[in-house]
């Protein structure tokens, strides 16, 4: 039986629990800083690279794609083998992909390394969660899984400025090259702290529903990501949507069917758990593509450094810690209740995404009320809604929660990413001076114009996109929360 275990049912807390959630929260805070680390260096790669639209969202799709297939089977495996055997093995896969990534000399390269670097993020992203589900008792846990959510925040936020930080300074592979001595870091603290914990009962692999997870997963995406650049109507869209589709209809029967499912499809008759997952997605989903187009905006509309950047966002993640780590967010959290704290919170999120969508060029006031309103509605809902999840699932399973949990945050992001960008891309094309009309990215159709008032009109019809998308994206948060938070009070009463 596992350290634990034998802590939790004796009633027992462990001394060292407080250090064991810094080790996974440091193994948390890399991964996920990875999901927007290339979002300040898209023009340096645009350049550099040649890297179309396309390239550039599967530069950053390819990453949270592979996560997303395999987290399933990572939270599986962590459940069946042990948490601490799974958070060792997906500190080293990371290490390896970041050290291939950084030393990429195209884009092919650059996104097969990513993908790579998905692999070893998913076992990553799983085991820490679990592991909080399992060192902590009822009593601390909400607030662990605060501090928890407020590195998962931070890293998106801080990614902008730690990659514009080193943009000023090195070349772009550094912003990965920099993850290995934390990644040795990470490996010899969780040797050392982190105690091993495993479902007793675990059962066999189930290697059928991680193959259709993944292949269902990555073809949906592939087809969104395709849709801006060959069009919706394309059969090379429509059929990787329509097979994804299949393929996924197909990963439910078969776990429905199975006596030992990679995941239980009887979760989903829990209201409780639905509406957790319905906010995972569509929160993820807006605030993504937002942060996404936020940087563009910053860097390609004003012309800032990557730094400068980076700086400005700055704002968003220091909220976050501060409510989270202060405590404070814990106690509004248990003050509102679950149902209330993600309806407030989304609200907040949704509203300084419009308040960032308006943002003027001649002051700074405006966009950080934005950025503060989105760092206080993140601080309330995302630890929300990862309690809810976590809560509507047997604890020896909490390995496959966190997995549900991933899957749903990565998905919505990719999905995020890719739709807004999309969104952006369609409105900026559309409002292009006929000099040049049909070039693929901002540069192109700067480069192609002859006058200045051409080249007025193409940073005129970029701000407009990247507005059309953020206050999409801030439909979508509002949307998604709401729906959650109706679904979350439903299952209260």
């Amino acid at each position: 039986m596992s350290v634990t275990a034998d802590a939790t049912r004796a009633g027992a807390r462990l001394p060292t629990r407080w250090l064991i959630l810094g080790v996974i929260c440091l193994a948390q805070l890399t991964v996920v800083l990875d999901n927007t680390v290339l979002n300040v260096a898209v023009p340096s790669l645009t350049r550099e690279l040649d890297a179309t639209t396309a390239d550039v969202q599967w530069m950053i799709n390819a990453y949270s794609l592979v996560q997303s297939g395999l987290l399933l089977a990572g939270g599986s495996a962590a459940d069946r083998y042990g948490r601490r055997k799974m958070l060792l093995a997906g500190l080293a896969l990371f290490g390896v992909g970041s050290l291939a990534a950084g030393l990429s000399t195209s884009t092919g390269e650059l996104i097969a390394a990513r993908a790579g670097m998905g692999v070893g993020g998913a076992l990553l992203l799983t085991t820490t969660l679990a592991v909080v589900m399992q060192v902590f008792d009822a009593e601390e846990r909400l607030r662990a899984i605060g501090i928890w959510a407020a590195v998962n925040a931070l890293g998106f936020a801080a990614g902008p400025l730690i990659g514009g930080v080193v943009l000023g300074h090195f070349h772009w592979g550094a912003i990965f090259l920099i993850n290995i001595p934390v990644v040795l870091l990470g490996l010899v603290a969780a040797w050392t702290l982190v105690p091993e914990s495993r479902n007793p009962e675990g059962h066999r692999p189930d290697l059928l529903g991680a193959l259709l997870s993944t292949v269902g997963m990555a073809a949906v995406v592939f087809a969104v990501v395709s849709g801006p650049e060959h069009g919706w109507g394309a059969g090379r869209v429509l059929l990787p949507a329509l097979g994804g589709v299949l393929v996924l209809g197909a990963f439910a029967l078969w776990e429905s069917r199975i006596p030992h499912p990679m995941l239980d499809m009887g979760f989903f008759r829990d209201r409780r758990f639905v509406g957790a997952v319905v906010g995972v997605v569509l929160i993820t989903f807006g605030s993504a593509g937002a942060l996404f187009l936020l940087s563009q905006q910053l860097q390609f509309v004003r012309g800032y450094s990557p730094l400068e950047a980076g700086l400005r966002t700055a704002p968003f993640a220091l909220t976050v810690v501060a409510l989270n780590f202060t405590g404070i967010s814990t106690r509004l959290l248990r003050r509102l209740r679950l149902p209330l704290a993600v309806a407030v919170g989304v609200g907040l999120l949704a509203a300084g995404f419009a308040v960032v969508a308006a943002f003027a060029s001649d002051g700074y006031g405006v966009l950080l009320l934005g950025l503060v309103l989105m760092g206080t509605g993140c601080a309330l809902a995302n630890p929300a809604i990862a309690e809810a999840v976590m809560g509507a699932i047997p604890p020896e399973k909490a390995g496959a929660g966190a997995g549900v949990d991933g899957t749903m945050a990565e998905l919505g992001g990719s999905l995020g990413v890719a739709v807004l960008g999309a969104v952006m891309n369609s409105r900026f094309t559309a409002l292009l001076p006929a000099a040049v009309t049909g070039a693929a990215s901002l540069p192109t159709a700067l480069a192609g114009a002859g006058t200045e008032g051409d080249r007025a009109a193409v940073v005129d019809a970029f701000a407009s996109g990247v507005r059309t998308g953020q206050l999409a994206g801030a439909a979508v948060v509002l949307l998604g929360g709401c729906a959650s938070a109706w679904l979350l009070r439903r299952a209260e009463r």
